[in-house]
């Protein structure tokens, strides 16, 4: 034949290189022009593939597979690999060479006994080695153990191309025998899993693919093996990584043999690429997972018949989210249960990459389980009730979003009762956390039977009071306003309730912003009832809340939150307050007795008192505020201004008198009511002059200057005696206020006893007034100066010549006789007026 007749003539022109290639004194030189000779007739010329595979077969393969595996030159192994990749790339039968071929790989690649130096060559052997897989097929079986034992070294080869190389060998060793490589498969996984996390990311890319050919072709049971590696590899930095995983895993989704078993384990891995943050990465995820869907509703027709026909969309359905197919719905429902423990566990592990992820996907599991989440609900909870202190923001923001799934399709009869029976317990604010996002993701009118148990359950102590922490009080208020927003006007049934709530978050002793949040809240509240400001709210409500507030009013203490909230009803309902007097001044009556915790008087002392300062805004808002005085005054203030030892106890004076002032300032109590009152508070009063407090002096003074001004004339001359002498001391006081207040009240005095029938018994009183006066008269104060003039002119009307003569005896001592002339002009023009 022509073949035959080419070959030969071939076979003569390679006879003489040959001959000296097998010579054992052949030197370097000498092999390497054979080689090149031998190059020159095989490869420069156009033969046939027979004449190739005839001369190949016959002539070559065994010299230069001996000279590949042991020439110590590396041109010439070099040179015999080129020609071998020819001969095997253009001969017809190909499968001859691998008994001579295959065993010379092993020696040159495998150790123990050969090892190629050069990384070029290792590279060129691994090619050789897939060439051969490629053209021959099925025939390599019978060298499977070869072939594998090669893959396990150069696997891990030192040279990141070899790798790469051999990825793709054994993924052509998978394709070339099925049947046969599913026997040994499981021998490649050890060296792939070695090489997953190489640093460069092409190394990575090549064993993610290998890895999913070698699994498919081969053993199935090796998913178990690599899962947690190729997991590892979702979280990869580099984008094609992440692709390469997800192809795998949808791979193995659509066609692993025994894919059935291995669901609950990889629709995890597929599901999580829903969050890549690459589109490309994320479409792929979804495309596949569209596929595995309807692939398993085909499979599975019989069974889901039912469903296909009745199933009905969920009528409250998160917004601008697609529905997942029913496949791909089934296949989460009926695996959840062997997915979300783990996934539990991943939501708190240690790292934060992982929890983050995992919250991402919990989002998307209970998207497509919708209401089969119910018989998973206690592990959920409990899950999301740690996830959600998480420092990390990323991981709370998913599990709530989580939540609010639960909101949407789990019926509240459920979720509330597990939720609420958790703050039983204890009330994180994770808790309350959770149970907002619940209200958040529920339609209002599944709500409404549940409203009044919740409003009950929120406002109790144990909850709104648990805890001064303004995470948790935030977290309270939000659930609040949660279920305004989603509930509307049916929370008018709650109102009262959630005014409790907030009056309590409004009561700690916290941030500012957290109060101005809350009375937006309160704004909204009434908004959805439509009233015009939370102040309506307080007219509705504002008897309840005292209620509330006063059930333990007996036993407070300065450390009872009731006295804060006490304060935010009082303070902040503005003029509502008038219209609950009765409770007020009840509460106020039974804790202001001296017997009770002097802090908690004071606290409640300062609350009375701003109230006061604008009683026309405030508690005399319905002008009933007089009708409730004699009490006031009889059983509040004058059994508060009693002298008892200690800063409390002086604190409480000082804001008791501060109190009966503002009274007296607005006009409040009226000279009717001061004669009703006057002889069981003067004596305390004047003992108040006497105070370390600087304000309860001057309130004092001024105090005793209205009573003068109002009943001094019905004065006896004891009452007299006592008054001047204790306002006299004041005019030396440190503050030039109290002294002011003082000459003030020294003028009403004077004004009192001109009428009066005692004023010729007090004359000798009025004598040394007169000489300390004087004295004050040279006050180095020029204020002072003046007012003390202005007293001594008032006074000067009762015994004028006993006034001349007292002047006359002082004016050359002072400093400044301007003073006394002047008095002295004045009762000597008063004189001639008269």
């Amino acid at each position: 034949s022509m073949a035959a007749a080419g070959a030969g003539e071939v076979a003569q022109a390679l006879s003489r290189p040959l001959s000296c290639l097998q010579e054992p004194d052949c030197g370097r030189a000498a092999r390497l022009q054979a080689l090149e000779a031998i190059r020159a007739e095989v490869q420069e010329r156009p033969l046939s593939g027979a004449v190739v595979q005839e001369v190949f077969g016959a002539q070559l393969v065994r010299p230069l597979a001996r000279c590949l595996a042991g020439d110590a030159a590396e041109r010439c192994r070099e040179l015999a690999l080129q020609l071998l990749c020819h001969g095997l790339s253009h001969g017809d039968r190909p499968g001859e060479a691998l008994p001579v071929l295959l065993p010379a790989l092993a020696q040159r690649l495998c150790p123990p006994q050969g090892f190629e130096p050069s990384e070029e060559l290792r590279l060129g052997l691994v090619q050789l080695l897939s060439l051969l897989l490629r053209r021959c097929g099925a025939s390599v079986a019978p060298y499977l153990t070869d072939v594998i034992r090669v893959l396990q070294a150069t696997l891990l080869d030192h040279y990141a191309e070899v790798r790469r190389e051999s990825c793709r060998c054994a993924v052509a060793c998978a394709q070339a025998m099925p049947e046969h490589f599913h026997m040994q498969s499981e021998s490649l996984i050890k060296p792939l899993m070695q090489t997953i996390s190489h640093q460069h990311y092409r190394v990575r890319v090549d064993v993610i693919q290998a890895t999913g050919a070698v699994i498919q072709f081969g053993n199935g049971k090796s998913v178990d093996d690599v899962l947690s590696h190729l997991a590892q590899r979702l979280f990869d930095e580099i984008p094609k990584v992440r692709h390469a995983v997800t192809t795998v895993i949808g791979e193995w989704l659509l066609h692993l043999r025994d894919r059935y078993s291995y669901f609950h384990k990889l629709i995890p891995l597929l599901l999580g690429s829903f969050t890549d943050e690459i589109p490309e990465n994320m479409k792929l995820a979804w495309t596949y997972w569209e596929k595995i869907g309807s692939q398993w509703e085909k499979e599975n027709e019989e069974d889901l018949k039912d469903k296909m026909d009745f199933s009905v969309s969920p009528s409250h359905y998160p917004k601008g989210v697609t529905r997942p197919g029913l496949g791909c719905r089934e296949l989460v429902s009926r695996n959840l249960s062997k997915i979300l423990p783990g996934l539990c566990h991943d939501i708190t592990d240690w790292v934060e990459s992982t929890r983050i992820k995992a919250s991402q996907l919990l989002y998307t599991l209970l998207l497509h389980a919708e209401d089969h989440i119910t018989q998973h609900m206690e592990l959920l909870l409990r899950t999301l009730y740690q996830a959600c202190l998480d420092e990390e923001s990323d991981v709370v923001k998913n599990c709530v979003k989580a939540a609010e799934l639960i909101g949407t399709f789990v019926s509240p009869k459920v979720s509330l009762r597990l939720i609420t029976s958790a703050f039983g317990k204890t009330p994180k604010p994770s808790c309350i956390m959770v149970l907002t996002a619940v209200i958040r993701g529920s339609p209002k009118e599944i709500l409404q039977p549940h409203l009044t148990d919740l409003g009950n359950t929120l406002s109790q102590a144990g909850v709104c009071q648990r805890s001064e922490e303004v995470f948790y009080m935030e977290q309270l208020l939000c659930c609040v306003q949660a279920l305004i927003d989603v509930c509307q006007e049916d929370c008018k049934e709650i109102s009262l309730q959630l005014m409790k709530v907030l009056v309590t978050i409004m009561a700690i002793p916290c941030s500012q912003h957290l109060k101005e949040k809350v009375e937006e809240t309160m704004s909204s509240l009434a908004e959805v009832q439509q009233l015009d400001s939370f102040l309506y709210l307080y007219k509705e409500h504002i008897i309840q809340l005292m209620e509330w507030v006063s059930v333990s009013c007996d036993c407070w203490t300065c450390y009872s939150p009731e006295i804060l909230q006490l304060d935010v009803i009082a303070t902040h309902s503005g003029p509502v307050i008038g219209e609950a007097l009765n409770n007020f001044i009840l509460i106020l009556k039974t804790c202001l007795q001296p017997n009770k915790d002097p802090q908690m008087r004071l606290k409640l002392f300062t609350v009375l008192s701003q109230l006061l300062q604008k009683a026309s805004e405030t508690v005399n808002s319905q002008g009933l505020f007089p009708s409730y005085l004699e009490t006031v005054i009889k059983d509040i203030l004058a059994p508060n201004l009693q002298w008892h030892a200690g800063r409390t106890a002086a604190a409480i004076r000082t804001t008791a008198v501060s109190c009966l002032w503002a009274l007296i300032h607005c006009e409040m109590l009226s000279p009717k009511e001061i004669l009703k009152v006057k002889d069981g508070l003067m004596p305390q009063i004047i003992a108040t002059m006497d105070e370390d407090s600087k304000i309860a002096r001057l309130m004092a003074c001024r105090i005793v200057g209205v009573f003068l001004k109002v009943c001094g004339r019905q004065f006896d001359e004891d009452k007299f005696t006592n008054t001047y002498t204790e306002v006299l001391k004041r005019l030396d006081d440190a503050s030039c206020d109290v002294r002011l207040a003082a000459a003030h009240t020294l003028t009403n005095w004077f004004k009192c006893l001109k009428d009066s029938d005692v004023k010729s018994a007090m004359e000798s009183h009025i004598e040394f007034l007169y000489q300390e006066l004087l004295i004050h008269l040279d006050d180095p104060d020029q204020n002072i100066q003046n007012a003390v003039l202005e007293v001594l002119k008032e006074g000067s009307v009762l015994y004028p010549e006993l006034l001349v003569r007292e002047i006359e005896g002082v004016v050359h001592k002072h400093r400044m006789p301007v003073y006394c002339n002047q008095l002295l002009h004045h009762i000597q023009s008063a004189k001639g007026s008269a």
